[in-house]
């Protein structure tokens, strides 16, 4: 138990003390009182809270057979050391990550063979004309970008994930206020009342995607989601014929960090959405043991263009099973300065019309 003298106060988390005059324990900082037992009693609450257990079982993917690995050749980008993998007739081409040219490897080497694959649903056709529409009505973007055969330079790649089940305990307090207010004759009111609120529960987590590729902005992936599992099949490396594969170099170790986030982040806005009545709910600690924990390891498919302009990257993708678009765009900044100044010589035109109608009235 710690000493009264330590605690601080449950309202701004200013530190507290006894006032004699009151009897009580009182917050000098937000004027506050407390009775010594009630205090006594919020600390034993405390005490009893539940530590963070978020430890996964990361075991996942199965050990490649030898006969699968004589079909797959491994390509190195020597600019960004990217590394994917293509059947055996699928000759060098361009980095999917940076444009580069890469070379083919003499075998191919890979630590884990996936469990699932989810295969390509939409064709390379679907993905350029996706692109083309993202270009629509860009009067800024640079004319390299519209070019035909920058646009067929689209790659179909299979990017690696780990998928993590759980089940997660979860106990979340917050600190909540009610806030009233009255009037009379002379003047007005305000009391605020202050809570402890508690949650506690069970959540099940299906295949929590994060994916294995240091290459691939978490962000940009997880901007895909959702994929529809449903539609996952066991991996035959047949379902590579035609297309790139990303070899992943975050373990699923490492992932279950950011699996662990996601788990939280959904836990957190699930528990928050039962607390009501209140003017304010602030969640001060929240605690998670995760139970059951599993990992899998899959391919999902993305349409992939990697392009620079002006030493910058530039990321044009497409969920290969949705269709689900994302990318951003360059600006051209001489176009940008031409539409400006007509802009610019447009409304001056018109406010000295203005102008002028006002003066001859």
């Amino acid at each position: 138990m710690r000493e009264l003298l330590q605690y601080k106060c449950p309202c701004c988390d200013g530190a507290i003390e006894f006032d004699s005059t009151l009897q009580k324990m009182k917050c000098p900082w937000c004027g506050t009182d407390f009775d010594v037992d009630t205090l006594r009693a919020f600390d034993e609450e405390l005490q009893k809270e539940p530590a963070d257990a978020m430890k996964w079982d990361t075991a996942a993917g199965t050990a490649w057979q030898q006969e699968e690995c004589d079909g797959l050749r491994r390509y190195i980008c020597n600019s960004c050391g990217g590394e994917i993998v293509g059947d055996k007739t699928l000759a060098a081409t361009a980095c999917p990550f940076c444009g580069n040219p890469t070379v083919i490897a003499d075998q191919f080497r890979g630590e884990l063979r996936p469990d699932f694959v989810i295969p390509f649903k939409l064709d390379k056709k679907a993905a350029v004309a996706a692109l083309r529409k993202h270009y629509l009505g860009k009067r800024l973007l640079p004319r390299a970008f519209k070019d035909e055969n920058h646009i067929t330079e689209v790659k179909g790649i299979y990017v690696p994930f780990w998928l993590f089940d759980a089940d997660a305990d979860a106990y979340i307090r917050y600190k909540a206020t009610r806030v009233r207010f009255w009037s009379d004759a002379s003047y007005d009111y305000t009391e605020t009342s202050h809570f402890s609120v508690t949650r506690a529960g069970s959540l099940g987590f299906d295949r929590v995607p994060v994916d294995g590729s240091a290459k691939m902005d978490d962000a940009l992936m997880e901007s895909f989601e959702p994929y529809d599992f449903s539609e996952a099949v066991d991996f035959r490396t047949a379902y590579l014929s035609g297309y790139l594969a990303d070899i992943y170099d975050i373990g699923a170790e490492e992932s279950a960090e950011r699996a662990g986030e996601r788990i939280r982040t959904s836990t957190e806005a699930a528990f928050a959405s039962t607390v009501s009545g209140y003017s304010s709910c602030v969640p001060v600690s929240t605690r998670i043991a995760l139970q059951n924990s599993s990992a899998k390891y899959a391919l999902f498919p993305v349409w992939l263009l990697n392009t620079k302009w002006e030493g910058k990257v530039y990321t044009f993708a497409m969920n290969g099973q949705t269709g689900r678009f994302v990318g951003d765009l360059p600006m051209d900044k001489k176009a940008f300065f031409k539409w400006l100044f007509g802009i610019t010589g447009i409304t001056a035109a018109i406010l000295f019309a203005l102008s002028y109608l006002l003066w001859m009235l």
